[in-house]
């Protein structure tokens, strides 16, 4: 008994995450626009998290930098560190990480932003008063997130990059010049798009497992009331995020590569 209710509930628990997010996508095309909102919500999701992205792709790019060298420097093939640090942000860490960090930071706060409103019955209200929540409240910020997470997995590459550059060629003694030549030769266009299509992969994902969660924070098995279900719930919603983000960059690597 237990094991089939579970499966009933894993079942209709992605039946409505599945209509959540046929809504949430189909209120981006629903007028009015919310243009106010979506500028809002780019300065929270976006604006807010570059000091974060900016010193975690800082650190990453002189660790990689450190290890790459010393990696490298067993074969005598120093020169080629730029390549390695660059294709490793590009297609891998920079979408992966400005992803964790955007979920962390922005995607909890989503997730309990909408379980209070839902158990405050404030949705309740709007639903009330004719209003779409979804166009209301949950588009915004699927729009801006789509907005952001590129734009801060581009400066995660830079900025990763030069943390490279730092770590190899100002502390390590790597050339200069083998170090962005090694890069320009060894990055193509696929590369860089493989990024560009992860970052707006995960930042749907993010924002559709953050929020869905907070909307139906009450019809989660154990979550509880009141307070204590929305802390619950948001601290569920980040873990699912990142296994998420995980899972499809696999997918993603393994399909497109």
């Amino acid at each position: 008994m237990r094991l089939g209710d579970t499966a009933l509930y894993v079942v209709s628990d992605l039946g409505h995450m599945g209509v959540f997010l046929f809504s949430a996508l189909a209120g981006l095309f629903r007028r009015p626009f919310r243009f106010g909102e979506v500028v809002k919500q780019l300065r929270f999701i976006g604006a807010g998290s570059i000091v974060v992205i900016f010193f975690t792709a800082l650190s990453s790019g002189m660790v990689l930098g450190l290890q790459g060298y010393y990696s490298l420097h067993k074969f005598g093939a120093e020169g080629m560190l730029g390549s390695a640090v660059s294709l490793t942000l590009i297609m891998e860490l920079g979408p992966i990480l400005t992803a964790l960090m955007v979920t962390g930071r922005a995607g909890s706060a989503m997730c309990a932003e909408i379980g209070i409103m839902r158990i405050s019955e404030q949705i309740d209200a709007l639903e009330c008063m004719a209003v779409d929540p979804f166009r209301y409240l949950i588009s915004p910020k699927l729009l801006a997130a789509l907005i952001s997470v590129p734009l801060l997995t581009a400066i995660f590459d830079v900025v990763g990059i030069f943390g490279g550059y730092l770590a190899g060629v100002k502390l390590m003694g790597v050339s200069s010049g083998a170090y962005f030549n090694g890069m320009m030769q060894s990055v193509t266009n696929h590369d860089i798009r493989l990024g560009v299509i992860k970052s707006f992969v995960f930042a749907l994902l993010l924002v559709w497992i953050c929020t869905g969660r907070g909307y139906f924070v009450q019809q989660i098995r154990g979550a509880g009331f009141g307070a204590e279900s929305v802390s619950k719930v948001t601290t569920q919603a980040v873990v699912f995020s990142s296994i998420s983000v995980l899972i499809f960059d696999y997918l993603l690597t393994a399909v497109l590569l």
